[in-house]
């Protein structure tokens, strides 16, 4: 019988499985991947219906400098110093016009809490001077933002103003290899490869749902394989959860 060549970060690929040797997916090897995606992210909704943002914001702003802040940060922590941090500062003229010793007495425990302050002071000029004191609503114009990146914009984009984008963090990279919709540890090959085959109505919940299984299922050390709503779709976790032929 002749050998299948192996396939490799080929998109729109019908055929696509998980890990090579693993046994096809519920729903069979054939099975269209985004049919297969939107199954599995319907199961992930039923499992955390309470997924959401979990930095506390009540407008764009709050959640870009919340995001800014979360960068090597927990966001349990972040939601911890916001408060005093907006009420003290709680428009985009009133950062830029900051005494920068404050900003940074308000966000030590945050980390690089030197380097956060630069970067939402900038950030925060440039909404004052050039966007009215108002958010950009598009990613090109987000990027261009001190301490914006392209993950950064995305949460922005689909939180804050419902555009549906792909934030690719820890959880939504381990999660989506583990799950065998993608094999690359590129965030924005992972970004483009899920957008290309994850249904449309999907894109605006797919992060939250990596996320919220990634850090309550699916972690990175000890993953709860067994307790896992998604294990019959996942090529990872049955491996993990094979009988041992010893």
């Amino acid at each position: 019988m002749r050998k299948k060549p192996e396939v490799r970060f080929r998109k729109a690929n019908p055929k696509r499985v998980g890990a090579a040797g693993a046994p096809p997916p519920e729903g069979g090897a054939g099975e269209p991947d985004g049919r297969r995606i939107g199954r599995v992210l319907g199961l992930l909704e039923k499992a955390y219906p309470d997924a959401e943002c979990a930095l506390h914001h009540r407008n764009p702003l709050q959640l870009l400098v919340a995001t800014i802040l979360s960068a090597q940060c927990t966001d349990a922590r972040v939601n911890l110093v916001t408060p005093a941090l907006f009420r003290a500062f709680p428009d985009a003229r009133a950062f830029a016009e900051a005494d920068p010793g404050e900003v940074e007495r308000l966000i030590r425990s945050c980390g690089y809490f030197r380097q956060k302050a630069k970067s939402i002071h900038a950030c925060c000029r440039a909404l004052a001077e050039e966007h009215g004191g108002e958010v950009p609503r598009t990613r090109e114009e987000l990027t261009r933002l001190a301490g914006v990146g392209r993950k950064t914009a995305n949460v922005i984009l689909n939180e804050a103003f419902g555009v549906p984008a792909v934030a690719v963090d820890t959880h939504v990279l381990r999660t989506s290899n583990r799950l065998g919709w993608v094999r690359t540890q590129d965030p924005l090959k992972v970004e483009l490869e899920l957008l290309e085959m994850t249904p449309r109505r999907w894109w605006g919940r797919v992060t939250l749902l990596l996320i919220h299984h990634g850090r309550r299922c699916c972690t990175a050390r000890k993953p709860r394989c067994g307790a896992c709503s998604v294990l019959a779709a996942c090529p990872y976790g049955r491996k993990e959860t094979a009988p041992s032929s010893a």
